[in-house]
């Protein structure tokens, strides 16, 4: 019985002190500092030597200028435990009393307490750093090397170069340190990514950052700086200049084709698909993996047909017959056997054949996985033949049995646009409104997008009249039925002109145009929104995609420039808004705003 009551004793008290903690807390970040002063002041007198209840009572007296005695505190602080970060504290309440001369004197006590206590520069450089006195900080980490060669601030030393905006001395000295001490490697190339995308002018630290690497993979043969090299140029998404340094490294060290592997995921990830190309094709040619082969394969065969055009599907068709007699109808070549299986649906509008394959892909010993993947793709092409409720069986069973993973996230998702496509709109509606909470970012955002769009054409039409001829007109989309869609979408302007509906089917009449390559077209859906609903939630993205074909599809920047200039600062809160920052940098050339 006393050992539980000493138990229930102790554990009131953390909890108490636990609670104290909070109000104090509570009082400091609303601005209250009086009544935090009284709080810490409390916590600190029931463990006096808490450091950081300390400095937070001397923070409150600095605030309410009570600086006479924050340095009574400070001193008498410093007297008991010689602590050289207490003389930073004293020199920074001078600092705030504008007291320069005194500050100043306090600073440099502490750096030469450094000589004499090297391991004092932990606490010295940190309270610096947190201070912004950043120079005295670059020289305590200095001092500390000098007396104790053993030491390595290297890092820091580096980091503070870059705020003081001495960007060569940082890059040339965490080159070095990365060099040295390849462990830090991923920690150094984290920060330095930082700079290189950061808010400010990051033009000339890019430009440093490309000369001085490619001056030491110039003059030490080193494959290490080919790998710095090629980090560098993925950073920059240059992923065709990323593969010259892969392959150098590879033709020294051909034990791994994994670095060259993840450059591909890479370039195809970001829609570079004439490097990514390039890159299965390197791969293909210097593996003997079967893995590797079948995955290799299937991701060219999916740019082909990404790219391929109505004539180019017989070779397509057999070229991929050749692959799975080559390869075999095994577990291992199960992504092979679903692009068949899509392709046939899909693009030859052979569903039947389609299904036949997946069907008997599904009889092979898969694993978990691999099973969803098959189900996904034969719930598609049940979609797409129109049966609905069978479609829906099959999303059923991958979110039952991959429960919380992406994969069931992403089934929730099709099985919420089939609900929409079949016009049961308030069950749908419900699914998508749990989906905008996803982890993955996508399915959110297409979640959120669709919930929008059945909320706000509920609200405005409660018949749904509109909305279901809207989603006839994504259905045929989905069938890849393009000039049924646009049909469909120039009725909907027709009848519901003027309407809630209207500027969004103008949105989906510009993709569809685009898709098809008809970027005057789409420009004009884009400009009718721009001009009749500037003040609606679709004209961020309007301008967005306008900027986007002027960029990159018709090579007119100038025209690019002011659109996304308007997403910059007229919809900070569009999910577009930093890739336009981005793009806008880069179209104006010194990347700051």
């Amino acid at each position: 019985m006393k050992n539980i009551f000493i138990y229930i004793v102790l554990l009131w008290s953390t909890f108490a002190l636990a609670q104290n903690e909070q109000l104090a807390q509570y009082y400091y970040d609303k601005g209250d500092f009086e009544k935090a002063k009284i709080s810490y002041e409390e916590l600190l007198a029931g463990a006096p030597s808490n450091t950081q209840y300390f400095l937070r009572t001397v923070d409150c007296y600095q605030q309410l200028q009570q600086y006479a005695i924050a340095e009574k505190a400070i001193q008498d602080r410093y007297n008991r435990y010689k602590q050289g970060v207490f003389l930073v504290e004293l020199g920074y309440n001078f600092q705030l009393q504008k007291n320069e001369a005194k500050a100043k004197n306090y600073y440099e006590q502490a750096i030469e307490k450094i000589k004499t206590s090297p391991n004092d520069v932990y606490g010295i450089g940190n309270s610096f750093e947190k201070k912004v006195l950043l120079e005295y900080a670059l020289k305590a980490y200095q001092t500390a090397m000098v007396v104790q060669p053993s030491y390595n601030f290297n890092f820091q030393i580096g980091m503070l170069y870059g705020q003081l905006g001495k960007t060569d001395q940082m890059i040339e000295l965490l080159l070095t340190e990365s060099y040295n001490n390849p462990q830090n490697s991923n920690l150094i190339q984290t920060q330095l990514s930082r700079f290189m995308s950061g808010e400010t002018d990051n033009t000339a630290f890019k430009d440093a950052m490309r000369k001085a690497l490619i001056l030491r993979t110039q003059k030490d043969q080193d494959v290490f700086w080919n790998h710095y090299l090629s980090w560098f140029y993925v950073q920059q998404k240059e992923f065709g200049k990323a593969f010259i340094q892969e392959k150098a490294i590879y033709k020294r060290e051909p034990e791994s084709l994994s670095s060259i592997v993840n450059l591909s995921q890479f370039a195809m990830n970001e829609d570079d698909t004439d490097t990514a190309e390039e890159i299965l094709n390197f791969i293909l040619q210097n593996t003997k993996d079967l893995d590797l082969l079948v995955q290799t394969n299937s991701y060219l065969m999916q740019i082909k047909i990404d790219k391929a055009q109505e004539k180019d599907y017989p070779i397509i068709n057999t070229e991929l017959q050749q692959l799975l007699t080559t390869y075999e109808i095994t577990p291992f070549t199960l992504s092979l056997q679903i692009i068949q299986a899509h392709f046939l649906a899909f693009n030859l509008k052979k569903t039947e054949e389609g299904k036949a394959i997946i069907k008997k892909a599904l009889e092979l010993n898969l694993n978990d996985y691999q099973e969803a993947d098959a189900k996904m793709e034969l719930a598609d092409i049940l979609l797409l033949e129109e049966k609905f409720n069978q479609a829906l069986i099959y999303y059923s069973q991958i979110q039952l049995d991959l429960k919380n993973d992406v994969m069931a996230h992403e089934a929730s998702l099709k099985a919420a646009k089939t609900s929409y496509y079949k016009g049961d709109f308030e069950w749908a509606l419900k699914q998508f409104k749990e989906l905008k909470a996803a982890n993955t970012q996508l399915i959110a955002n297409d979640a959120l997008e669709y919930f929008l769009l059945i909320n706000d054409n509920t609200v405005a039409d409660s018949t749904q009249t509109a909305l279901k001829q809207f989603a006839k007109g994504d259905f045929l989309m989905y069938q890849n039925k393009k000039p049924e869609a646009i049909a469909q979408f120039q009725s909907i302007l027709k009848t519901f002109k003027g309407q809630e509906i209207e500027a969004v089917t103008l949105l989906r009449l510009g993709k569809v145009y685009e898709s098809l390559k008809d970027f005057n077209s789409a420009l004009s859906q884009y400009q009718q929104i721009i001009d009749n609903h500037s003040d609606g939630i679709y004209v961020d993205e309007a301008l967005f995609f306008s900027a986007e074909i002027y960029n990159d599809e018709l090579h007119d920047p100038e025209k690019a420039k002011p659109l996304y200039e308007k997403v910059i600062f007229n919809h900070q809160d569009s999910i577009y808004f930093v890739d336009a920052r981005k793009k806008y940098r880069e179209l104006r050339g010194d990347k700051n705003l």
